[in-house]
């Protein structure tokens, strides 16, 4: 199976040693956002667990336990926008981020890196050209370290309205300027340009809408055929397979303005004041009354060579 650690906040960022001890002890428990005495028991062994993705904006906190993902295969999505503390309060230097980023591909390898440039916005002082200009300098320095670079348009969620009030939704015709310039950018720089959630229409300007969390992106990762379940993700906009994410929302202190998993900052304080390290939830303790379930775990990985495989020159 595959294990998810980032869709509802930024574990490697701020949570390192939680996860290092989860790793150690070979289990982790999951609150159901939407359901919270229901509480799911996954097993972290890597007979059973094929890949374990992480969605962080700083992985440079996690790099001290790195050994202890060499019996994983990983998948590492990491956001570097070129926004300031207006608009990403938290995040660190970007230049220290790409570092970080370069640093990170060293060990897994380019296959299993995926440079995030989103959610793009545009007024008056992130314009197209400047957008562009950042772009191409960013994949100046990101360049051999991935080869996928993934964007999306700012979405105006509750949340995101509440947070981000001035934000505005980027027009059809300025998304489509955009990602035919970040295409061709990308081009010199190795990089295939995927749109997160967009419009397909977007393959007209040469983007990748195949999705950016698929199939084919993790068993490139691992370097082997999966056999998935039905996928889990019932957005008809994303094609990304997600499943079994291990994160709870209202816990991420980058405090991004954008950010559709935080209601705001007084939830995320009140998150981080119930964190424990040595927990087996990310946020709090068990409780009376909670029922832990045990889902079935397997590898998903195709035993069987196949016939494409063996004609495989590349």
């Amino acid at each position: 199976m595959i294990i998810q650690t980032g869709n509802r906040t930024d574990i490697p960022a701020f949570y390192p040693q939680w996860f290092a001890n989860r790793l150690r002890e070979g289990y982790v428990l999951v609150r159901n956002p939407f359901n919270p005495q229901a509480v799911t028991r996954y097993v972290l062994d890597p007979s059973v667990v094929d890949l374990i993705v992480f969605c962080s904006k700083n992985p440079q906190p996690f790099l001290k336990y790195m050994q202890l993902m060499e019996p994983y295969h990983q998948y590492w999505f990491v956001t570097i926008t070129p926004y300031g503390k207006d608009i990403e309060p938290n995040v660190p230097d970007k230049t220290a981020v790409m570092e970080t980023f370069r640093k990170l591909s060293s060990i897994v390898g380019p296959d299993n890196m995926c440079w995030r440039y989103d959610p793009i916005l545009v007024d008056e002082n992130w314009t197209v050209d400047r957008h562009i200009d950042t772009f191409r300098n960013m994949c100046a320095v990101l360049a051999g370290s991935t080869r996928t670079a993934v964007i999306s348009f700012i979405d105006l969620y509750e949340k995101v309205k509440r947070n981000f009030p001035e934000a505005r939704t980027v027009p059809l015709p300025t998304q489509l300027t955009l990602t035919g310039a970040f295409v061709k950018i990308g081009k010199e720089y190795g990089m295939t340009i995927r749109p997160c959630g967009e419009s397909r229409v977007l393959e007209s300007a040469g983007a990748d809408c195949s999705g950016c969390m698929t199939q084919k992106t993790f068993e490139t990762a691992i370097g082997q055929n999966l056999i998935l379940p039905p996928n889990p993700n019932n957005r008809s906009e994303c094609a990304c397979y997600i499943t079994g994410d291990i994160g709870a929302y209202n816990s991420c202190p980058h405090l991004c303005r954008y950010c559709y998993a935080n209601a705001d900052r007084e939830a995320v304080a009140a998150s981080m004041r119930q964190h424990d390290p040595a927990s087996p939830l990310l946020i709090g303790h068990l409780m009376p009354g909670d029922k832990i379930t045990h889902p079935v775990q397997r590898s998903w990985i195709d035993p069987q060579i196949r016939l494409e495989n063996l004609f495989d020159l590349s």
